[in-house]
């Protein structure tokens, strides 16, 4: 199984934890991350403020999840084009716990095909909507609600197109984007417990906010999601 690393090259922050992937995932490979910062990078995606999907998103996108969007896209663009059915893709800030995540990877390709997405998230709130299969300690199920963050997933080659054909217009981040399976087609499953983490280096995603915004941002984020839960996958 191939590996693709996003990394921004200015992010030095995390070189070493790049160094430190290379050396542990199969067949790495870092990917140049798009910098949502650089307009000709972003170019060629349309963006909407939020409203192209319902429930409508309440927050204006930052140019880094912009650019962690299209590098994403970038990931799929090049598992459609290669031979393998899947491939795993990794943020720079992943960090893992080796005995855990060698299971969890265990798990994932004795499952994984052309049309799978798994995640392998660094939080452990979701819950099965069904059945569930195990190797040891790892569980592998689908989500009645699929969880935020793209820190590490599997992706196959069925499924990166399926993504990429509904994805030409964004209007939201990445991970919220995935939660959309009844936008999006695409299924997604977990595993847990993943043996995924973060990294403490400071995110390449920022934003400034006065302290009188918070309190409106919070009620608008615990809305949004709640109009999520109320799509859940369904077994």
């Amino acid at each position: 199984m191939e590996s693709l690393i996003i990394h921004l090259p200015r992010a030095t922050a995390r070189a070493e934890n790049v160094s430190r992937l290379m050396q542990m995932l199969p067949s790495p490979q870092v990917v140049e991350a798009v910098d949502g910062s650089e307009p000709a990078q972003i170019a060629r995606i349309t963006q909407y403020a939020g409203d192209l999907h319902d429930p409508p998103y309440p927050f204006r996108l930052s140019a880094g999840e912009v650019g962690c969007f299209l590098s994403h896209r970038r990931c799929w663009e090049m598992i459609v084009q290669g031979d393998a059915p899947y491939a795993l893709i990794a943020e720079d800030d992943l960090k893992t716990s080796p005995r855990a995540f060698t299971a969890a990877l265990d798990l994932a390709v004795r499952y994984a095909d052309e049309n799978s997405f798994i995640r392998l998230p660094a939080k452990t709130r979701e819950r099965p909507a069904g059945p569930v299969a195990r190797q040891g300690n790892a569980a592998l199920f689908l989500p009645r609600t699929i969880g935020l963050q793209a820190v590490c997933q599997i992706v196959g080659r069925k499924a990166a197109q399926r993504l990429l054909d509904v994805t030409q217009v964004i209007d939201r981040p990445v991970d919220t984007t995935l939660q959309m399976h009844w936008i999006t087609g695409q299924p997604v499953q977990t595993i847990l417990p993943s043996g995924v983490a973060e990294v403490g280096a400071a995110s390449t995603i920022q934003s400034k906010t006065r302290i009188n915004d918070l309190l409106m941002r919070e009620i608008r984020r615990a809305t949004y999601r709640h109009q999520i839960r109320r799509k859940p996958q369904l077994a």
